[in-house]
């Protein structure tokens, strides 16, 4: 007798029914996701810090029947990240997907940076993962949800680069924190944590990169195996793939989704 479900099978990747919460999602990676976790049938928490912008996408998602809402928050501020849980609570009853999306980098060489300018970077990319995976992990415990949380870091975390002190030290301290909370929730609730690496995607910060004439493009595509640079739409069945049933045996994970870059 073999031993597999067809119903296993056919529902793996399902996501459907379950409550997402996407932080940054009014970002160019972070309103993808949050729009393809409501195609897949995911009821979507969108946050961030510009209400404007959030209004606009509820109003996009609910004309295709999307189930969603809004709360504007700062992950970076504790009481913020707290008041944003119990919304999501309140309006959905507990939560099922996590999703980590924001971020932030402002390029210096170490020489020419200041302490405070390279803290602001630890601070918004690594500090309120810590306090989102904290609060949102509290609440899947205190509901007994035995959730995923997916974060966007990058393969910087992985890779030095020149005037990135900054972003790959905050990049790599996310990484360790979703291995680490991996060893703290997984066996004992149930939650598991992954990461995913992405490479350069097309963003308004990055659109100047994606100039094929461009020498910043031609050295990507020295070590770009996949012969070109990444659009956002390109990381969603990774996400939500993490966030299923699908990926059930895989926790404390920093997954590769450069297009090969890192092993070139």
């Amino acid at each position: 007798m073999v031993n597999v479900k067809k119903e296993y099978v056919e529902n793996m990747f399902s996501v459907a029914g379950k409550v997402a919460l996407v932080t940054g999602a009014t970002g160019a990676l972070g309103k993808v996701l949050a729009k393809a976790y409501g195609y897949a049938g995911a009821k979507v928490m969108m946050t961030g810090r510009n209400g404007a912008k959030l209004q606009e996408l509820e109003d996009e998602f609910k004309a295709e029947n999307i189930e969603c809402a809004y709360t504007t928050a700062d992950p970076s501020n504790e009481d913020q990240v707290k008041a944003l849980v119990k919304a999501t609570e309140d309006k959905y009853g507990q939560i099922d997907i996590l999703a980590v999306c924001h971020g932030f980098n402002k390029p210096q060489n170490i020489l020419d940076q200041s302490v405070e300018d390279w803290q602001y970077i630890m601070d918004a990319d690594c500090k309120s993962v810590y306090i989102v995976l904290k609060y949102v992990a509290q609440s899947m415990v205190d509901k007994g949800v035995k959730g995923s949380i997916v974060v966007v870091t990058s393969q910087r975390s992985k890779r030095g680069m020149a005037g990135y002190t900054g972003y790959c030290t905050s990049k790599g301290g996310a990484d360790m924190m979703v291995a680490s909370m991996a060893c703290d929730l997984t066996a004992k609730y149930g939650i598991r944590v992954n990461s995913l690496l992405p490479t350069v995607f097309r963003s308004e910060l990055t659109e100047w990169m994606f100039d094929p004439d461009s020498e910043v493009y031609k050295n990507f595509m020295k070590r770009e195996p996949i012969g070109r640079l990444a659009e956002p739409d390109d990381f969603v069945g990774f996400a939500i793939f993490l966030s299923s049933d699908a990926s059930k045996f895989m926790t404390g994970g920093n997954y590769d989704c450069s297009g090969g870059y890192l092993n070139c």
